[in-house]
């Protein structure tokens, strides 16, 4: 968390209790939410998980009397997190969060600083980032996203699959720990005090924050470099994991999976994996949306006399459709729930297209009875009225 974002953040309002509330009130209000949208309650619920940090994150500062009263000193002294002058102070002015926070980096700790031991002492004691009585810590890294392809059968896609996937991520080098030092003693980077980032003026009133240029936004710096890893503690690495595909992929989507990416350094957490889906062809079936779609050749007497067909499914029996008298080429059929599956489990429908089949060689006795059809239906123009629409057009 960021200096800012810790000033911004109303603590209060996320548990939903005053500003003077007691203690008991701030445990019985963190209980109720936290039942209220513990994970385990809500399973597959992205926003009551996220609902839940922030309520854990705000009975780790409200529940703890001593982090309670730092946080209240700073918000008193940064409103809406903005800095607020005293009476007289007439105007405005830019100034740089890192000069009043960062007493390691500023040098701004004593009363010339304008703050008696500087702000840097009221949050080094949350965020370990130093200050009075503490010791710098250097802060965990989130582990690099990955990105990766897998081909599947048309039908892996519709049911779902777990595939194997090799990968090539940048992990912590096994020869120095991840440490970078040959000798497993880097020391913390002189720029950045060990927290991987650096300040830079933005010119409208607050500091902005860039990765490091000397340790490359590790916080460490190696004094005799690992051979292995030349000192960045990271070496590429290969691993076959098992991932599975949900069901209903298409060609072409992109799939997100939380934390198979590559890990993290110093206990951060695992970046996250990117699967990008390629789908074959079937031979038979296609797909338009959440459904299925087949062609099924038909006889000219079944559409023109109406009768029952099979039709065959993906991965299933065969059913049974009931044919109208009169069908003409190219209809389309609904079978309900034999499609793909949908994000809600429930599946798709089935879209049966209907194609008259002519055959190319015919019996004596069948070419004597069309002979007979086209006699009896001698009379009849089937083009009759596209010629006069073609007249009035």
């Amino acid at each position: 968390m960021s200096t800012k974002d810790f000033i911004e953040k109303d603590y209060y309002k996320v548990l939903g209790v005053p500003k003077d509330a007691t203690e008991a009130e701030i445990k019985k209000a963190y209980r109720k939410l936290a039942r209220e949208f513990h994970p385990d309650a809500n399973k597959g619920n992205a926003k009551a998980e996220e609902r839940f940090k922030e309520i854990s994150e705000a009975n780790d500062i409200l529940g703890d009397p001593k982090k309670r009263k730092e946080y209240d000193e700073a918000r008193a002294l940064f409103g809406n997190g903005g800095f607020r002058p005293g009476p007289g102070a007439g105007g405005s002015f830019n100034f740089d969060l890192g000069d009043l926070f960062g007493g390691a980096q500023g040098g701004g700790g004593g009363p010339a600083g304008g703050f008696g031991g500087g702000l840097g002492d009221v949050f080094g004691g949350l965020f370990n980032r130093g200050g009075a009585g503490t010791g710098t810590r250097t802060q965990p890294r989130r582990g690099q996203d990955i990105d990766t392809e897998v081909t599947l059968t048309f039908t892996e896609a519709i049911e779902g699959a777990t595939v194997p996937l090799r990968m090539s991520s940048q992990s912590p080098c096994k020869a120095c720990s991840g440490t970078g030092d040959k000798n497993g003693t880097p020391r913390v980077c002189p720029t950045c005090v060990g927290t991987g980032q650096v300040a830079r003026g933005s010119g409208g009133g607050f500091s902005l924050t860039d990765p490091c240029p000397d340790c490359k936004g590790r916080g460490l710096i190696a004094e005799h470099p690992c051979m292995e890893c030349k000192g960045s503690g990271r070496a590429k690495s290969s691993r076959t994991m098992q991932v599975r595909i949900p069901a209903g992929v298409t060609d072409g989507q992109r799939i997100r999976l939380r934390g198979k990416g590559a890990p993290g350094e110093r206990g951060g957490p695992a970046g996250d994996l990117y699967v990008l889906v390629h789908v074959d062809a079937h031979p038979v079936f296609g797909r338009k949306d959440d459904n299925l779609t087949v062609t099924v050749p038909v006889t000219f007497t079944e559409a023109a006399l109406g009768g029952e067909i099979r039709v065959p499914t993906l991965g299933g029996p065969s059913l049974t459709l009931k044919l109208p008298p009169g069908t003409p080429n190219g209809r389309t059929m609904r079978a309900r729930g034999k499609g793909a599956v949908r994000k809600d489990g429930t599946r798709g429908d089935l879209l049966v297209t209907v194609e008259v089949s002519v055959p190319k060689d015919l019996s004596g006795k069948a070419r004597d009875a069309l002979e007979a059809y086209r006699e009896a239906t001698a009379g009849e123009d089937p083009r009759a009225e596209l010629f006069e629409a073609a007249k009035g057009a």
